[in-house]
């Protein structure tokens, strides 16, 4: 993806921020000869101490025999996107038709190495960390290799630690944009109010400040 330097994070710690509340994505997973790369949605936890992703699909699903042919991935994630209106871009002393339309988004990609994990207890272990992520507040029993509710279920699936390799992310909101420009954008934003007019606003205000 091309990042240039003002839609650059300003640090390892803004993409880390904003991905652990940002926990569904897409994973690629080059296809196998002849065929095309497998894309699959899926929710994941992101451990930024331990460097990985962790996720879990079904044993049926069709990526298996690619992704273990060739265990480089990419795991995307992107939201806080809006559509911006040319008007709202245009420079000062600049006819509004004249502004050029463009889309806001925050982007991160984690280049990682997969490794599946098939061990009962080894997915049990990664099924706990999951749900203590997405569940914190407890309320479901813990999986144990063998054990009830869930110890039937683990042949069902298959365990997926995302080792990460290298990080792509972006922050497109305005970063070249004088600030009276960026003034008229986040009034238009927040007069429209569309689902993620809020969020779009927070970013380019506060990357606005920081800059």
């Amino acid at each position: 993806m091309l990042i240039h330097p003002w839609d650059a994070p300003r640090d390892d710690a803004e993409w880390q921020h904003w991905l652990a509340t940002h926990d569904f994505g897409q994973l690629a997973v080059n296809g196998m000869p002849g065929e095309p790369p497998h894309v699959q949605p899926l929710h994941f936890a992101y451990d930024a101490e331990r460097g990985e992703a962790l996720a879990h699909l079904a044993r049926p699903n069709p990526l298996w025999p690619a992704l273990e042919a060739n265990p480089d991935v990419v795991l995307s994630v992107v939201d806080d996107y809006v559509y911006v209106p040319g008007p709202w871009q245009a420079p000062p002393d600049t006819p509004p038709e004249h502004g050029v339309p463009t889309s806001f988004y925050a982007a991160v990609q984690l280049r990682c190495t997969a490794h599946v994990v098939d061990d009962p207890a080894g997915k049990a272990e990664l099924l706990n960390r999951l749900v203590g992520h997405f569940q914190p507040e407890g309320g479901s029993a813990r999986a144990a290799a063998g054990e009830d509710p869930y110890g039937r279920m683990l042949p069902g699936i298959r365990g997926l630690r995302l080792e990460v390799t290298g990080v792509q992310a972006k922050f497109k909101y305005a970063g070249k944009r004088t600030q009276e420009v960026r003034d008229r954008i986040a009034a238009g934003l927040a007069a429209r109010g569309g689902p993620l007019d809020a969020r779009a606003r927070e970013h380019l205000l506060r990357r606005g400040h920081e800059a």
